[in-house]
């Protein structure tokens, strides 16, 4: 029987090295990425040739080294940059305390920070670093800014440190930091063919020409999903309401502000999707009346503003019987799970993630969730607090299980 090809086959990896005792180890990664086919190019931190040479990296992987700004051989043709365009993943292995405040805020003074900073693709970390380092409130800070912009990590481990102290902080085990990557090249293209359509942020239903009527959705949660369902192979189209997001690489974006205007695109885009994924925390009422002047104050006794629901798009799409696998989610305050079932059966969805919005730390503007997933035959799973990426990554999962399911 033919031994199945390796996922990471031909994959082109940066590993990136910074100045940390546990840097011989990034040999054994080397070793075993490159043993399932991987074409691996090593970029080095300034001082991390204090480790391990730049001629055992290049003797090992083949390509030349890149660890030095200003007296590389051929620096003219900007080595970082031909690097960073041809590379499927960059995995940074150990990552100190430094390396991860150079990247977390943009400074770009050895070869490791600058080919990070021109890398448009995705980024995973492991680091290694004292325990107090780990613990260290500023680390943790750079730690959650680079998870923000989709940056995952292998977190290092407890055990005994090289400065004689056990605790967090010790690199994660090759063999696991391997594995991570063998997963990343394995779920890479899995949703190669699907097409998704994706409506994230909130909805601005004007009163008159300076007001509006809102919520605190900042977005994160469909972008997420949207940047995770390209990211694995998928075709999609993300519509959003006004954020300060910068859409995903690769996705076809469409703007939108009013509930009447997403409704639209929903409509417009629905026929030409699989799956159609409703994360948009769409304003449930409009102004019955768009006055064309600034309301004024008008003393003590206020303004009386009438309201009128705005168009249930979920409900029009079910209405439709469109034969797309539809997934909703419910920010709720209260009765969360109850809420959900009731908001699933109504609509006829096939998913509904729950969450409680009034939870502090998740939800709305946060770069995390705790959500409840429910499917159409009303299972339930709780996941624990996750970043946005890693429910999107999650949620993902189950809607190609369901999708797979549903073909003859």
């Amino acid at each position: 029987m033919a031994k199945a090809k390796s996922k990471m086959q031909n994959a082109k990896i940066i590993l990136g090295v910074s100045a940390s005792i546990a840097a011989y180890k990034a040999v054994e990664i080397l070793r075993s990425l490159t043993k399932e086919g991987a074409d691996v190019r090593v970029v080095m931190s300034a001082a991390a040739a204090k480790f391990v040479t730049p001629l055992t990296f290049e003797a090992l992987s083949g390509n030349p080294v890149y660890h030095t700004l200003f007296h590389a051989q051929n620096s003219a043709e900007m080595e970082h940059i031909r690097v960073a365009e041809n590379a499927d993943l960059l995995l940074v292995a150990p990552a100190t305390a430094s390396t991860l405040g150079k990247m977390a805020h943009g400074l770009a003074d050895d070869a490791l920070s600058n080919l990070y900073l021109a890398f448009d693709g995705p980024t995973l970390i492991a680091p290694a670093m004292n325990e107090g380092m780990w613990r260290h409130p500023a680390v943790q800070e750079n730690i959650a800014r680079l998870k923000s912009r989709g940056v995952k990590f292998v977190d290092p481990e407890r055990g005994e440190l090289a400065c004689g102290t056990t605790g967090p902080g010790r690199l994660a085990d090759t063999s696991v930091i391997v594995d991570k990557v063998r997963n990343y090249f394995h779920r890479r293209d899995d949703l190669d063919g699907m097409r998704f359509l994706v409506t994230a942020g909130p909805t601005h239903e004007p009163i008159d020409p300076v007001r509006y009527l809102s919520n605190p959705s900042s977005g994160k949660m469909g972008y997420a999903i949207a940047a995770q369902a390209k990211a694995r192979g998928g075709d999609v189209v993300l519509i959003s309401g006004p954020t300060s997001l910068t859409p995903p690489s690769g996705v076809s974006f469409k703007f939108c502000k009013t509930a009447d205007e997403m409704n639209g695109l929903v409509q417009e885009h629905l026929q030409d999707c699989d799956v159609l994924i409703m994360s948009a925390a769409v304003g449930d009422f409009a102004a019955a009346e768009l006055k064309k002047e600034k309301i004024k104050k008008q003393g003590a006794d206020g303004v009386v503003l009438k309201l009128i629901p705005t168009k249930d798009i979920l409900l029009e799409v079910a209405q439709r019987n469109a034969g797309k696998l539809v997934v909703g989610f419910a920010a709720e305050t209260q009765n969360t799970v109850a809420s959900a079932v009731e908001k699933l059966q109504k609509k006829h969805l096939d998913f509904i993630v729950a969450n409680d919005v009034s939870a502090p730390g998740i939800g709305f503007q946060s770069d995390a969730n705790e959500v409840t997933i429910i499917d159409r035959d009303e299972n339930i799973e709780s996941l624990p607090r996750k970043s946005k990426l890693d429910v999107a990554d999650i949620l993902l999962d189950k809607i190609l299980a369901r999708f797979k399911n549903s073909k003859p």
